[in-house]
């Protein structure tokens, strides 16, 4: 098991590499559709993306286990809304990989009695859940920040002696203003928890614009997708940078 779970993580670099390449294509794609003379790049970048998504379901292959261990592992977090988060996305994201798995085999043509809308219409489904319940679980981690660093300035004013420090919360009478200070400060101060936020954010993209919860055109899809595979990328070359589990 160990070993397989190894290889897996081995083959995500590989896969957001091309996840990348293919949301890229995407992009271009969708800016270069309106411009007279460019309809063989077009088709080329329609072509490639296509090449690059079927290349992507192998990497995907067997990923299913490696998300049964992580929600093995999530089960084990000390902290309860983390611990109900990880446990609901990395639940979802088993039945997305299941469906995945049946759908590669169906365009492989290892089997024919396959209603391919209806289990891709179940895989967009569930990765949506697994993308919703990551950014409540990453709201919750924002929050706990935001109160750290609020309070770790309010004690460096009172260590002061009165001086005038520098408060985030009370630098601005706007509220709001004030609220995205502070979260700027916490983010900043916090790099795994900014690249899974947005990582995230620009993944749900995606099942809002399938599933049609939001509606967005193929550039938005294609710039949220590239973004999200670069963080992807970034969090598999420095680990340290992924957001780890308490």
């Amino acid at each position: 098991m160990d070993a397989f779970v190894r290889f897996a993580n081995q083959s995500q670099g590989r896969d957001r590499l091309f996840r990348a390449t293919q949301h890229a294509c995407m992009l271009l794609r969708y800016l270069l559709e309106s411009k007279a003379g460019k309809e063989a790049v077009v088709m080329k970048l329609k072509s490639l993306e296509s090449s690059v998504s079927t290349g992507r379901k192998w990497f995907r292959l067997g990923n299913v286990v490696h998300a049964i261990q992580a929600t093995e592992q999530s089960i084990q977090v000390t902290d309860l809304v983390p611990r109900l988060c990880l446990t609901l996305a990395n639940l979802n994201r088993v039945v997305y990989y299941i469906c995945d798995t049946v759908l590669w085999v169906k365009s492989v043509g290892l089997t024919s009695g396959v209603n391919r809308e209806k289990w891709q219409m179940w895989a967009t489904r569930h990765y949506y859940y697994f993308l919703l319940m990551s950014l409540v679980r990453d709201l919750y981690e924002i929050l706990l920040q935001m109160e750290r660093v609020a309070s770790d300035r309010a004690k460096r004013e009172r260590s002061s002696q009165g001086s005038p420090g520098y408060s985030v919360v009370h630098e601005d009478t706007d509220w709001l203003q004030s609220f995205l200070r502070l979260l700027f400060h916490s983010l900043r101060q916090h790099p795994p928890l900014l690249l899974d936020t947005v990582k995230n954010f620009c993944d749900i993209l995606i099942p809002l614009n399938q599933l049609g919860i939001y509606k967005s055109n193929l550039g938005v899809v294609g710039l949220g997708g590239l973004v999200s595979s670069v963080a992807g990328l970034i969090t598999v070359m420095y680990p340290q940078l992924k957001l780890k589990t308490r």
